[in-house]
Order: structure tokens, then sequence, then C-alpha cells
């Protein structure tokens, strides 16, 4: 079956969250509602009737007998922690198809987050374990991901920072997680042991709260006799912690407080009250789960040691991206900014926290499966030898287009230097200047000048003959999976050099194609089929006619090819009549006349050396493919 939605499922240690992606669109996921409330307190309750509860209603209902709250934490073996987590999984699961929120089946792919600090293997064990409450498809993905996913999507991240150093600060109920996104690659910071989450501060109220209370030994007896009072009272004290850090400025009044409450029974009542002369006491004091250290000498010196461990990577981040429920606590907003400050970089809050993680798991799932797809289609072209066959489609073009400037520039640095060479008398004979001419295309056809004119000739050809058709492929494409058409393309890109870092082509080809023109001027007899047309054309004759006798008295016979050949060998005119015989004006009649003729020599000797231009048809497709597939790479970045 077709996977038609991701459900991004955040089963935080304090709240639950779920979103859900339709994969064939790119409108942002949907909150989905459990008990009417899109964030839900991560709670499981044990009715005897009802049977199993989640979220507030497993914390109201009357008649509950066992109240299981904060429970997410890294895979073990104790199988009551194992079978807590899988069936408030599976009891999720069942709301959600029951309330016609989801399809279930395959139809659904759920993505379930976990605290970037956890280890792969840690990781796959988590996944294993949640795969146990039934649900046919789900994958374990770093929360840091999602949320970086989140902001990308959202739009909070324009491309240049997405391609830079993002660090992502994810201050959760049981952990804070410091992740560095560089060039769209996720680096975890580890930190060891991470016991720094904001349920620390629930506890130190539920502390405070019970050791100020009237009946305290009372309290203490109940709670250790009927946990779910202790879990609710846990459960009032969050409520105030967060109603507190909603409204700091109304509580800074001594007699103003942030209040939450839980009934034990008619006679007891728990009532944890927060203000700001409390919060600051609770924040600064010694916490044995903190090594005695306090929350906020922790979170500093955590944020200071992501700093470094960042700044020996030789980075400044771009941005600072702060996620988590907690992250409201205004106070690490400010500990942030001051250890990383603007404007080098931006501290960019999420304001909605408690939604984030549910939102971009289920963007990363949906996002997940369509670059899989735009991969595989892009990566079919190579397999189809797409690309081989378009570049050897064109290779008469490049033929053609390096023929003529080659050709003109022979005559103008070799065949006319050459030729005037001889005419002042500084080249003996004529075998002389073949050998000259030899020696003087070679040095030519290595100089810069020449690298330019290949260089210019085949990114023309690239971008008028093999772009076009390229596209043609790829623009489907990339209408398909909605991102720009430019995306794959280099029209834009490939600069004269050939050598674009995106098309890395240049330096080998270049160094083999230069070799290869080399080859065929020289070791395929080129310039010898100048001087025989230099010969046959212009200066056989009237050198003949003043030095037949001599050439005879030699004892040659006098045909036409035993005079080209002693004349060529054997004859040094005088200076003074070298003018005569080849004047400038000749010269430039000469180069005019022998033109076509050594664009056809130069043509049929490039067309007929098949050898070589498969090799080089082989290397640019190569070079192409994994330029396009760093392309891919890139765009798939932009695929929602």
């Amino acid at each position: 079956m077709e996977i038609l939605e991701t459900i991004g499922f955040d089963l935080g240690h304090g709240e639950t969250a779920v979103a859900k992606a339709i994969v064939e669109s790119i409108e942002p996921p949907e909150m989905l509602e459990i008990n009417n409330k899109k964030n839900q307190i991560t709670a499981l309750g044990w009715h005897p009737k009802l049977g199993y509860l989640v979220g507030e209603q497993a914390l109201i209902q009357a008649g509950v007998t066992q109240l299981k709250i904060s429970f997410k934490q890294k895979p073990n073996n104790d199988p009551k922690y194992r079978e807590t987590i899988t069936t408030f999984l599976a009891t999720y699961y069942h709301l959600l198809k029951e309330s016609r929120q989801i399809e279930g089946g395959k139809s659904n792919y759920f993505y379930v987050g976990c605290p970037s600090g956890w280890s792969l293997s840690e990781r796959e064990e988590y996944q294993k374990l949640l795969q146990e409450a039934g649900i046919p498809q789900l994958n374990v993905v770093p929360e840091s991901r999602a949320a970086f996913m989140q902001a990308k999507e959202a739009g909070k991240l324009e491309y240049d920072k997405l391609k830079s150093s993002v660090l992502i600060v994810d201050i959760g109920s049981s952990t804070t997680d410091f992740t560095l996104v560089k060039s769209l690659h996720e680096v975890p910071i580890d930190f060891g042991s991470n016991a720094l989450g904001a349920s620390l501060i629930d506890k130190a109220i539920f502390a405070h709260t019970v050791a100020k209370h009237e009946q305290s030994s009372l309290l203490e007896k109940v709670f250790a006799e009927y946990p779910h009072h202790q879990a609710r009272c846990e459960i009032a004290c969050r409520k105030a912690k967060e109603d507190y850090f909603s409204n700091e400025q109304l509580y800074s009044d001594p007699e103003s407080f942030a209040r939450g409450f839980e009934s034990i029974n008619e006679q007891i009542y728990f009532i944890p009250q927060v203000n700001k002369f409390l919060m600051e006491e609770i924040l600064n004091q010694p916490l044995l789960e903190l090594e005695q250290k306090s929350w906020i000498q922790s979170f500093k010196e955590a944020v200071s040691e992501a700093k470094e461990k960042v700044e020996k990577l030789d980075l400044v981040p771009k941005l600072v991206l702060m996620t988590g429920g907690a992250s409201r606590m205004k106070f690490t907003h400010q500990i942030c900014q001051e250890m990383f400050s603007e404007p080098e970089t931006l501290l960019r809050p999420d304001p909605e926290p408690e939604r984030c993680i549910a939102l971009g798991l289920a963007r990363v799932g949906r996002w997940d499966l369509r670059a899989t797809a735009f991969k595989e289609e892009v990566n079919k072209l190579f397999d189809e030898n797409l690309l081989k066959n378009l570049i050897e489609k064109h290779i008469p073009e490049l033929i053609e287009s390096l023929t003529k400037p080659l050709a003109d520039n022979l005559i103008e640095h070799v065949v006319k230097q050459g030729l005037k060479g001889w005419q002042k008398n500084k080249i003996r004979t004529l075998a002389d200047l073949e050998t000259s001419m030899k020696s003087r295309a070679e040095e030519w056809l290595k100089s810069d000048s020449v690298q330019q004119i290949i260089n210019h000739q085949c990114t023309s050809w690239f971008n008028n003959k093999i772009q076009p058709d390229l596209a043609a492929k790829t623009d489907p494409i990339c209408r398909k999976y909605q991102i720009p058409r430019s995306s794959l393309r280099f029209e834009d890109s490939i600069d004269p050099a050939f050598v674009n870092p995106e098309l890395r082509i240049g330096d080998t080809i270049l160094a083999d194609t230069v070799a290869f023109i080399i080859n065929v001027v020289i070791g395929g007899g080129t310039i010898a089929s100048i001087i025989t047309l230099i010969l046959t054309g212009h200066l056989i004759l009237p050198i003949a006619l003043v030095y037949g006798a001599s050439v005879m008295a030699a004892g040659m016979e006098l045909n036409r090819k035993s005079v080209k050949e002693a004349i060529k060998t054997n004859v040094d005119v005088p200076g003074w009549m070298r003018s005569t015989f080849l004047s400038d004006k000749k010269i430039d009649d000469m180069c005019v006349s022998i033109k076509p003729e050594l664009e056809n020599i130069l043509r049929e000797q490039l067309t007929a050396n098949q050898e070589a231009f498969d090799q080089l048809i082989e290397k640019v497709g190569q070079g192409l493919q994994k330029a396009l597939s760093t392309k891919v790479e890139e765009a798939i970045i932009l695929i929602q």
C-alpha cells in the first residue's frame, strides 16, 4: 500500500503532541487532537472499566487506580518501563484511528523523536521497542532534526543559513540537547550524562511545597501508598511553573503567585505556588541530579561548553535556534544571547516550542519519502546511460566547434610565423621549417591561449547542446517536486574556465583534450600536410626552375615526389631570394588558400580518432554525473 501520510509523534517526557503531513502535498502539517487537545501531558492511567487512558483524561478521570507520568527515557530492559511506553503509544495509535484522524495501517508512516544525544544503538533499540506497540511503519529520528526541518519549512531559515551552521538548543523536560547543523548535516554535541531537564524544576517546586505543607508527613504517607496522587501533584507543580514563565512580569510582585491545584481528598489539598523570589531560589539551589550545581549554573556551563566545541571546529553559528517546551523560560534566552552575540549569531526561539517537534517530525517524514523518490528519479537518468548517450550525440558539434578556431590560430601562430621565419632566413631548409613548425605547434598548443579557446568552445558546446537536452529531462522532475528548475541546471553556473566547483570536469578533460589535439596536429601529420600543401601549391616549381640543374647533378630522377623531397631536405635558398619566392602577400594568400584544407584535415583526424573521444565521453559523463549528484544533494533541502 502506498504511504499517504507521515505522522510526527513527539513523545516527550513532559508532554506529547502529534502532527500529520500529506505526502503528495506541500501544505503545512496539521496538529492532531486527543481529548480535544493538541498537546497532552505524557500520562498513562488505568481505569478498571474504561481501560487505558492517556493525557488529561488519565489525570482527571475518577476511578483511575494506576497513573504513570514522565516515563520517557533511554531504552532499557526494565519490563515495567517497556510495558508503559509501548502501551502509551499503542493507546494513542488506537485513539487516532478511532477518531479517523489517521488512516492507520501501511498508509501511515510514524516518525518518533528522540534526544539528539542518544547514540545510534540507543536510537535503534528505542525504535525496536516502539515497534512492539503494533504500528506497522515507524522510524525514530533526532528531535533536533525535526526542529531544524520545522524552522526551514516554516520559512524561519534563509537558504544561506541552511547551508552554513545552525546551533539547535533543545530544552526538554528530561534533557537539554545541543546539535550543530553544518552544511545540512547534523553533529550532536555530546555532554555525556545529560540530566539537565526542566522536570528538575518541577521536582524542586514539589519538594518545596511538600516541605512547607501543614500536613507534610501525611502527604508523604499518601504518596508512598498511592503513587498516582504524587503524579498528579507533580503535574500541578509543572503547571505552576509553566504559568510563572508565561507571565513572569506578573509574578514579580511578592504578593502574586502562579499556582497549581490538586485535591487529594476533601480534607487535603496540594497547592504549589511560585513567584519571582521563590523561582530564583529554586533555580539557584544545588541539585543532587546536577552534581550539586544549580539549574542555572548547569545551563550556563552547558551553553559555554557547546560554544567551545563549536569554536574548535572553527565555526561561528549563523543562528541559535531554541526549541523544546522549556525554551519559554526567558533566562535561557538571555544566557544564550550572552554566549553568542549578535550580529555574528542570531538568536531565534521557536514561537510554539510545544508543537515544533511534532510538526517537524511530520515534515521530516514527508521530506524523507519525497527526497528518496526525487533521488531515485534523477539516478534513473544515470542508469539508463542518458548522460553518455546525450554527450555522444553531440560530439560532432564539439568537433566542428573546435575545428575552425584551432585552424585559424594554427595558421596565425604556427604556419604564418614559421613561413616568416623561413622568409627572413632564420630557418635553413623546408625540412627545418617542418621541424620548427612542429615544435612551435606543440609549444602553442600548451599555451594558456589554446586552453582558453578549448575552454570557451567546450563551455559554449555544453551550454548550447548538452544543457538543453539535460534540462528537458530534469525540468519535469523539478516541477514534480516543486523546486526551482535551476536546482538541477548548470546554465548559470559554468564559468568560462570550465572548472566550476559544481562541474569539476575541467582539469582532467582540459589536459586530455590538449594532449589529444597535440597528437592530432603533430602525431597525426597535420603539420606535414601543411608543408606538403605549401610545397605543392607555391614553392616546388620556382625553386625547381632555379635549382633544377643542381638537383639533377645529385643524380636524382626529376619527378614531382623526388623534387619535392630533395628541395625540402637539401635546398637552402639564399636569403636575398626568399622574399621574392615568398613575399608577405604570398604568405597571406597561402594561409587563406590552405585554411579550408587545414580545417578538413583537423576535422577528419579528430573524427577518425574515435578511441580518444570515447575516453572523452566517458570522463565528461562521469564528471557530469558527479556534478549532478552534488546538485541533487543541495536541491533536496528545498523539497517540502
